[in-house]
């Protein structure tokens, strides 16, 4: 199971972080990837954390998100900096190749 949390309405150039709490599988052996969809739109690859904490992101969020792990927590974080109204979406975890867990919806509005 994959329950994502943390979104909400935010201001353009605000911060917000997401949470994804894992269960069922195991977590510190697992990559961790975050996924988006925007309204209309398909789904977007956000960022994948691999299991030695070696990250990638999608150049749309490089260098304003961060994703992070805590292994103790069965936990993966999305740190968003300087949103955009393009970040609007619903935003997914999954592990690596899995499917998709709930999502938490970010809207980005002025």
């Amino acid at each position: 199971q994959l329950q994502a949390s943390g979104g909400g309405l935010v201001q353009p150039g605000s911060s917000l972080r997401l949470s994804c709490v894992a269960s069922g599988f195991d977590f510190s052996d697992s990559a961790m990837t975050w996924a988006r969809q925007a309204p209309g739109k398909g789904v977007e690859w956000i960022s994948t954390i691999y299991k030695d904490g070696g990250s990638y992101y999608a150049d749309s969020v490089k260098g304003r998100f961060t994703i992070s792990r805590d292994n103790a927590k069965n936990t993966v974080h999305l740190q968003m900096e300087r949103v955009r109204l393009e970040d609007t979406g619903m935003y997914y975890c999954a592990k690596l190749g899995g499917p998709r867990g709930q999502g938490t919806l970010v809207t980005v509005s002025s």
